[in-house]
């Protein structure tokens, strides 16, 4: 290989690089990592998709996969009025489901802004509604205990200043004027400061809209085409609040700068959905995040609604990996959130108000996942979850090191019998009225 040729590779390297991660070393606060742990902590989440998109009812993708125009789908604006939004009943309905945190969609990839911004006009507060929706979200979610994080989209389906010319989509909504990143940044600096600045103590910042710019999921290469600037973004946040967590759906590594890790409609560990060919960070916490029923925005002919039972096993298998549980709902556009979603919500929590102990405050990874569940640990305590009834009369819970003392049934608080051998611990079920949910059994150890 001749100098040429190789001093041109490595520049190339070095632009993809620095393309992908901030070049500093990033040193979290004290305080960052104290939310990191507090994070892990709640385990349980609600994602809220809405805004404008929701009156096509057609999901939050409708400007895109119709290919609207954006003077067509700026028109939205002018009829979305949620008159029957309520705050209070949004942050009761996931405080009622056990839920710990909320991730609300600020702004989208079609450019809606749930909040009063002074960086566009294509807002809520420009609608028949005319209110700060994100306002009133944030003040109800510090009355009652529940944390913020803000879904904000690092791309855009409207404005002609992003990059849409390298982008994967937004290809048909009509824009021919030449992109200006720098500007489309500044602009992202003046929303994100507006948010972390008018609305109190935000907990963490969820980006997506990475992947865009990048080749499909699964390529080998998957370099951004543009250098998005994360270290000036990522150092902004952590500014304006060190405790503010970032994580980036980019559905890669984390980079530099970063405080979580979530997977899109996967467990770490799986890719089901073709997205996630990621490792789970040993590092970082992590989050997955699903829908409650088939979509994320509202989709009026998606009655794929998941029971209490799928809901309950999606948040034990997260917790068993030491993963959060991201739930999403998405009202409906005036504003109301449908009873199928907060029906099994309330039955959720019920569940959880019972054994909620064996999820909050665990860290999961114990033992691999096992045909028959998984096993979450909290101080002395493993709980062990058997979602799937064994054909045997005991189920053995490999790699147990500590010392068991005793075996007990959560459900009855009774004793039941066990053996310890080096290997693991075998757990008899035998006369056991099995719980078909979950049959929860606590081994306490020394």
């Amino acid at each position: 290989m001749n100098r040429l040729i190789s001093t041109a590779l490595l520049t190339c390297f070095y632009c993809i690089a620095t393309a992908q991660a901030p070049a500093e070393k990033y040193t979290p606060t004290a305080e960052n990592l104290a939310a990191r742990k507090d994070f892990k902590d709640r385990r349980f989440g609600m994602f809220i998709h809405w805004g404008a998109s929701s009156v096509l009812g057609d999901g939050e993708w409708v400007m895109n996969n119709r290919n609207i125009k954006v003077k067509d789908y700026a028109r939205l604006q002018q009829i979305f009025n949620p008159v029957h939004f309520d705050a209070k009943k949004w942050v009761a309905a996931a405080k009622n489901g056990g839920m710990k945190y909320i991730t609300f969609i600020t702004r989208h990839h079609d450019s809606f802004s749930n909040w009063d911004t002074k960086a566009s006009d294509f807002k809520i507060t420009n609608t028949p509604y005319g209110k700060d929706v994100f306002k009133d979200i944030a003040e109800e979610c510090h009355k009652q205990g529940i944390k913020l994080f803000v879904y904000y989209s690092l791309l855009d389906w409207s404005r002609d200043d992003y990059p849409y010319e390298t982008g994967r989509t937004g290809k048909g909504t009509g824009r021919t004027a030449k992109s200006d990143y720098a500007h489309y940044l500044q602009f992202m600096k003046d929303q994100l400061t507006e948010l972390l600045t008018n609305y109190g103590p935000i907990a963490g910042v969820w980006f997506d809209g990475h992947w865009d710019q990048t080749a499909p999921e699964g390529e080998a290469d998957r370099s951004s085409r543009i250098d998005w600037k994360y270290d000036e973004i990522y150092s902004l946040i952590h500014r304006l609040q060190p405790q503010c967590l970032i994580g980036n759906n980019h559905h890669m590594t984390p980079f530099e700068g970063e405080d979580f890790q979530m997977f899109e409609r996967d467990l770490p560990g799986e890719n089901r959905s073709g997205l996630s060919f990621q490792k789970a960070t040993e590092h970082l916490p992590v989050e997955t995040c699903e829908t409650l029923n088939g979509s994320w925005g509202f989709n009026i002919t998606d009655t794929k609604y998941k029971s209490v039972k799928e809901v309950v096993h999606l948040l034990v298998n997260a917790a068993g990996r030491d993963a959060n549980l991201l739930l999403n709902i998405g009202p409906l556009p005036d504003g109301s959130v449908q009873p199928e979603f907060t029906d099994t919500l309330a039955a959720v929590g019920t569940w959880l108000n019972k054994y909620g102990e064996t999820i909050y405050g665990t860290r999961g990874k114990i033992i691999p996942p096992q045909p028959w569940g998984v096993v979450t640990a909290k101080d002395k305590v493993l709980n062990v979850h058997i979602l799937s009834k064994p054909k045997q009369a005991y189920v053995f819970v490999p790699g147990i090191n500590q010392k068991v003392t005793k075996a007990v049934l959560l459900n009855t608080n009774k004793s039941i019998t066990f053996k310890q051998q080096p290997e693991g611990v075998f757990i008899y079920l035998k006369n056991v009225s099995f719980d078909d949910v979950d049959q929860i059994v606590q081994l306490q150890t020394q």
